[in-house]
């Protein structure tokens, strides 16, 4: 059993990715941001489907055709593979919670 607002680390200088449950088909991620964002012109090009909520704070997702999504909390959105986006701005308070489901 566990909880997903429980033992936040302290030092967030780095984003937090922490497994949840993995297998063949399935990835389960916490993800703890603050004020993080992808390094400009770096985008994320994964061979898994993402889906993507927010539970606490704001996070805005930028994707390769130049459309952004602002996601609050209790928004998701799901991304399917090889879609292009990055990671172009997270709040720092509060901080940014995200669950992430990946899946094939």
């Amino acid at each position: 059993m566990g909880n997903l607002f429980n033992a936040i680390p302290t030092d967030l200088s780095e984003e937090v990715f922490e497994s949840i449950i993995t297998s063949q088909s399935i990835r389960v991620e916490r993800i703890v941001s603050k004020g993080h964002e992808t390094p400009e012109n770096s985008w994320y090009d994964q061979d898994e489907h993402e889906w993507v909520c927010i539970l606490q704070g704001r996070g805005t997702l930028e994707f390769a055709d130049g459309s952004t999504k602002t996601l609050n909390v209790g928004d998701y959105v799901n991304i399917p593979a090889h879609v292009k986006h990055r990671v172009s701005a997270t709040s720092v308070d509060p901080i940014t919670i995200w669950l992430a489901i990946f899946y094939r």
